[in-house]
């Protein structure tokens, strides 16, 4: 008879021995994990007094240069200082209390006292009676980011500080733009002036004016240089302080020769070869310019102009209709010794002349079509029995309608005058 043989003990607790190696192994795992993460990992424990750590990984080590022994048992202020934010702390110190996750960023001190921005993340873990039992914190060095922020914000700081002085400046140059405008309208007999100015940006290109040189010359002048901006504006300053009527070494307009008693007046070629002359093309930055400048004396009812590669002047005789009389020149700048021939209107009492820059014709609408000298024209017409301020402002007003909210791609200047009875 066979006897039953006795169970083996060995038999019974192999399954156990498995499970707990594997458990071992699970656990040695997740503590070599923890321990080469690059970021900071610390355990506290709350039941203790002041919460002290109680782990801490090698990464914690490499971030703060504190072992672990010097840690353990520790609570983790040991890392803030004196420019440690209070307000981060106390946000730190109240998710604690309240047994809550937080996130908060706060500037510690290393073993060595270099400061480094970390970014500290605390989670607490619950047991099964919803109680927290230890707090995870993770610890992550956020200087870089910090520093290119800081960075970041200065560089804003002083964009805008720079932004704001070119702001200033801009305004200063658009102020001496506008003391270029006529301030007051000459009170001549026999003589009515009008004018509009319409700049499509801060600094414009454009520029007019209207000068009496003695009783009875008066000068008109509109000049438009090519471009927009700080380079365009410059250029236009300039040669409105030379187109004055003040006697003076600088002034193109009037002169005084050697012997005369009083002043003569410059003829309109010979202001227009002496601006060639002065702003030739390369010394300008390849900035050039157009003009429209003329005489008017108020005796002979004579208006003298010449045109540098500018649009034709309107004549509207009273009762008339309106005739462009071209005056072929070059552009200021593009030639040397370019020649500039002058012409003549004969005015009638009643008659008027309208000088303008090209962002009159050449205003363009939503499709891009071009407001066209013709239209130019039969707004001038429509307006001729109204005041010559009224015919103005129409003329304006009908180019601002024109281009609608789009703007004026160009500076738009008018200026018109009348012979009076």
């Amino acid at each position: 008879m066979n006897a039953k043989r006795p169970p083996q003990d060995s038999d019974a607790t192999t399954p156990r021995l498995l499970e707990d190696e594997r458990d071992a192994y699970q656990l040695a795992l997740k503590n070599r994990a923890l321990g080469s993460v690059a970021e900071g990992i610390t355990i506290s424990d709350p039941s203790q007094s002041d919460n002290p750590i109680i782990y801490a990984n090698e990464g914690f080590e490499r971030l703060t240069g504190y072992t672990r022994q010097e840690v353990l048992g520790k609570n983790c202020r040991f890392l803030q200082g004196q420019d440690t934010d209070h307000a981060a702390v106390d946000a730190l110190r109240t998710a604690i209390r309240q047994q809550r996750a937080v996130v908060v960023e706060l500037l510690n001190y290393r073993k060595d006292g270099t400061p480094f921005w970390n970014r500290l993340s605390v989670t607490p873990v619950w047991d099964a009676k919803n109680k927290a039992t230890h707090f995870i914190g993770i610890q992550s060095d956020v200087t870089a980011r910090h520093d290119a922020e800081q960075a970041l914000r200065k560089s804003n700081a002083e964009l805008e500080a720079a932004g704001q002085r070119m702001r200033n400046d801009l305004d200063a140059a658009a102020r001496v733009q506008r003391s270029l405008l006529p301030a007051e309208l000459p009170d001549l007999e026999g003589l009515s002036v009008a004018w509009a100015f319409r700049p499509c940006d801060e600094l414009a290109g454009d520029f007019l004016n209207v000068l009496p040189l003695d009783d009875r010359h008066v000068a008109f002048y509109v000049v438009d240089v090519t471009g927009h901006g700080v380079a365009a504006s410059l250029l236009s300053v300039t040669i409105g302080r030379l187109l004055t009527s003040r006697v003076s070494t600088s002034s193109l307009l009037m002169r005084r020769r050697k012997g005369d008693a009083s002043p003569h007046i410059v003829s309109p070629s010979e202001v227009a070869r002496e601006l060639n002359r002065r702003f030739p093309m390369e010394e300008q930055n390849g900035l050039s310019f157009t003009m429209l400048y003329g005489v008017c004396d108020l005796q002979t009812r004579e208006f003298r102009f010449v045109s540098a590669g500018h649009d034709p002047v309107i004549h509207v005789p009273r009762g008339g209709d309106p005739v462009m009389i071209e005056a072929d020149g070059m552009t200021i700048g593009w030639m040397e010794d370019a020649p500039f021939e002058e012409q003549v209107v004969r005015l009638d009492p009643g008659d008027r002349i309208y000088m303008y820059s090209d962002g009159v014709p050449e205003a363009m609408n939503e499709d891009l079509e071009e407001f066209g000298k013709q239209r130019m024209l039969d707004t001038i017409e429509r307006g001729s029995e109204a005041t010559l301020k009224a015919s103005v402002a129409k003329l304006l007003r009908a180019v601002d309608q024109w281009y609608g909210e789009r703007g004026p791609i160009d500076d738009v200047s008018i200026l018109g005058f009348e012979i009076g009875d």
